[in-house]
């Protein structure tokens, strides 16, 4: 196993780092899916029938199409998402143990440490 060279201090901080990077790449994920449903929207509810015979539109059939389109865009990125939401579920344990372990090197500095 190899041990790193970088003080715990400064693993920590590129751990969080990388961390903000994957949560932006997840908020990059999810607005372009915002964009294309808000691209798409039009051409969904230009399908909708307007009054005919005196019946008003559905609006349950907009919101059907609507959530179908949904549906089969963020099955798309599905995949991405999933391995960036493991990538991130992996930073923030590893914050985590960063954290307690430059908390007990702060609490006892003077320990012996294998290295």
């Amino acid at each position: 196993m190899m041990r790193s060279l970088l003080s715990p201090a400064a693993q920590l901080s590129r751990t969080e780092d990388a961390r903000r990077q994957t949560q932006k790449q997840l908020q990059i994920i999810e607005r372009q899916i915002t964009r294309r449903m808000t691209a798409i929207l039009p051409q969904i509810a230009r399908r909708q029938s307007g009054y005919r015979r005196g019946k008003a539109p559905d609006g349950r059939t907009l919101l059907e199409r609507y959530r179908a389109n949904l549906a089969g865009i963020t099955a798309e990125r599905q995949p991405e998402v999933d391995a960036l939401s493991r990538r991130l579920a992996r930073q923030e344990a590893a914050i985590a143990a960063l954290r307690d372990r430059l908390s007990l090197s702060e609490a006892y500095p003077h320990t012996n440490r294998e290295g």
